[in-house]
């Protein structure tokens, strides 16, 4: 198989139904360079990747290697050219070792002890490009910095001369992050060629060497990394300027809305998941919660919401032991939720965009007149939504499904703040967002705040939390490690209590796993 030295995807339309998702891209890249994919959700990024990598067929276009046309039926007639691609949510068995994922993507595995065979490439490949990963290690004990690892090496090995990676970031610390960018830049030097895709812009001017803008499916713009700055990129993007720094008043917090004490809660694997995590919030404040995926975040917004049972220690909303309550009962006392898991957890897809707008509150009388519901106030209901938190949608009888990630979170946080609530929890609001849906997802987090509501966020993105919380805490190992002023706090400090370095000095606001 002849190198890759010249890749152009030319002309390429992808249409699902009457969705056109690429318009007559035409992408060209060479051997050694960092190419920077920019555009909205729903601007066709993936899409053209997926087609670049087999998995889409496009409708019109083709694809060129070296100056050849090619047509990719699946992924494996792109792997055996060269092409190799890290999904955004990784593609790895968790239950197997780091030996058998990487032996299960290559096809010269021997069908006798097929793990034991690519121990040693692992090997060649942690001294040349610094991915060291212990090869007898399951994959769900891994960090996802590590799996992350796993997935650039079953490219390599696969013989990737160009790699795709999407959103590759989103889940990782900033030191694990400046690891990722050191491995492309010895891959680039190597001669492989990098596309990538993300909504960081400060990343993508960093680590680039030339960035493509999509818009509504079409390319609107090349940019030189060096000559443009992220106010120009969001620009490109958006079509409008985009704030990066929101204005938010003094925090003037009131009474104590949430209090956490001592809380345990069970994980699903019957360890303790959080263990003896106390905090408080009040009126008016948000506190952020900032840590790598897996530390606990998730089960503490389960046993907060009524989503999981704790085995030890107290929940109160406003004074209230609400502990081990349903997330029924939770809603209807006053705490609204915006998931994580978006697709999975806050709509159901093949509903229509006016029947998810009452989700959760279609039994209030509001919306059902005895044992039927009130189809046209649920409808009254789903088109302020829409029109107040500009929702792009083509009619509220729209499957869900058919909106992109950002346009299904402003309808969640439309329905999710609608009614009267003491507390929001959101978990990870912005993930996945382009940087126009983040923006306008910060601001009504921020308008929350100042109506004197209390909001617990969970995010992975430093920035986010730096930007929207009044006290920082983090979690590692289930524990609240420590939490701190956001005048205080220092962002490599939180850095590095992310992965796990205790902090000095658990600062005034909170304390080690205290709260206000």
């Amino acid at each position: 198989m002849a190198r890759i030295e010249t890749l152009e995807l030319r002309g390429i339309t992808k249409r699902f139904g009457a969705t056109v998702a690429n318009c007559d891209v035409t992408l060209r890249v060479r051997a050694g360079e960092v190419i920077g994919l920019l555009g909205e959700n729903g601007a066709g990024k993936t899409t053209l990747m997926n087609v670049l990598y087999g998995l889409y067929a496009a409708d019109a276009g083709e694809i060129l290697v070296n100056g050849r046309s090619v047509r990719f039926t699946s992924p494996r007639d792109a792997i055996r050219t060269g092409i190799g691609m890290v999904h955004q949510h990784f593609m790895l068995v968790q239950k197997h070792t780091v030996a058998e994922n990487v032996a299960l993507a290559d096809e010269r595995s021997p069908f006798l002890f097929p793990a034991a065979s690519v121990v040693g490439k692992l090997a060649e490949f942690s001294r040349r490009y610094g991915l060291t990963v212990d090869p007898s290690r399951p994959v769900w004990q891994l960090s996802a910095g590590e799996q992350q690892k796993v997935e650039i090496v079953k490219a390599l090995l696969q013989g990737a001369d160009v790699l795709v990676l999407d959103e590759p970031t989103s889940v990782l610390t900033p030191a694990e992050a400046a690891e990722l960018f050191s491995v492309v830049r010895r891959m680039v030097a190597e001669g492989h060629t990098v596309i990538f895709i993300s909504h960081k812009l400060e990343e993508v001017l960093a680590i680039c060497t030339r960035i493509v803008v999509l818009r509504r499916g079409a390319v609107v713009g090349e940019a030189d990394p060096r000559a443009v700055d992220r106010a120009t990129l969001a620009g490109m993007m958006v079509g409008r300027d985009v704030l990066f720094s929101l204005e938010r008043a003094a925090a003037a917090p009131g009474e104590v809305v949430l209090e956490v004490d001592r809380l345990v809660v069970p994980g699903d694997r019957g360890r303790e998941a959080v263990a003896g995590v106390s905090f408080s919030i009040r009126q008016g404040e948000i506190l952020g919660i900032a840590g790598v995926s897996g530390n606990g975040q998730r089960e503490l917004v389960e046993a907060v919401t009524g989503l999981r049972r704790s085995s030890r220690g107290a929940v109160r909303l406003s004074g209230r032991d609400i502990t081990n309550v349903s997330a029924r009962v939770a809603g209807d006392l006053g705490i609204s939720h915006v998931p994580e898991e978006r697709i999975r957890l806050g709509v159901v897809p093949n509903l229509l965009v006016f029947e998810n707008a009452v989700l959760k509150q279609h039994r209030n009388r509001l919306f059902s007149r005895a044992i039927f519901l009130d189809e046209r106030a649920m409808r009254g209901r789903a088109t302020d939504i829409v029109a107040s938190h500009h929702v792009a949608a083509p009619s509220i009888d729209t499957p869900v499904k058919h909106l992109s990630g950002g346009n299904i979170q402003k309808l969640i946080l439309g329905r999710e703040t609608a009614d009267e609530h003491a507390l929001l929890v959101a978990s990870h609001p912005t993930y996945g967002l382009d940087v126009g849906a983040t923006e306008y997802v910060r601001r009504q987090l921020l308008a929350l705040r100042e109506k004197g509501k209390a909001v617990l966020l969970v995010s992975e993105d430093l920035e986010e939390i730096f930007e929207l919380a009044d006290r920082i805490g983090v979690m590692y190992g289930g524990r609240l490690v420590g939490i701190v002023e956001r005048e205080k706090a220092d962002l490599g400090e939180i850095g590095l209590w992310m992965a796990g370095s205790a902090p000095d000095l658990f600062a005034a606001g909170g304390g080690a796993g205290g709260g206000r």
